[in-house]
Parts: structure tokens; C-alpha cells; sequence
């Protein structure tokens, strides 16, 4: 039994598979909120351009 715990604390693949889902989190995270970030931007910019757009269609009326 003792062998096979001294075994089990000298096997560091688990903290390798923690490590990787850990920085997979991070990027995902980090992809998301600059989604966000970018589709508000965006509408922002749409927006914008609808209010011109009907100001100008109105002044051809």
C-alpha cells in the first residue's frame, strides 16, 4: 500500500492535466470578455450609423 501511495505523489501527470485545463480557462476567458467587449463596440458603431443614415433619409423628404 505504501508503495503504491509513494507512487501516486511522484506522478505528476494530473498537475500537468490541471495546468493545461487552467490555462484553457484563462484563454477562454480571456476570449469571451473581449467578445463582449468588441460586440458592444460594434453595436455602438451600428447604432451610430442607423441614426445618421435616418437623419439623412429624412432631410431628402
Amino acid at each position: 500500500m505504501t508503495k503504491i501511495f509513494a507512487r501516486l505523489m511522484k506522478d505528476e501527470s494530473g498537475a500537468t492535466a490541471i495546468e493545461y485545463g487552467l490555462i484553457a480557462a484563462l484563454i477562454s476567458v480571456a476570449l469571451i470578455t473581449g467578445a463582449t467587449a468588441l460586440g458592444g463596440s460594434l453595436n455602438n458603431t451600428f447604432m451610430s450609423l442607423k441614426d445618421k443614415m435616418q437623419a439623412t433619409e429624412g432631410a431628402y423628404d
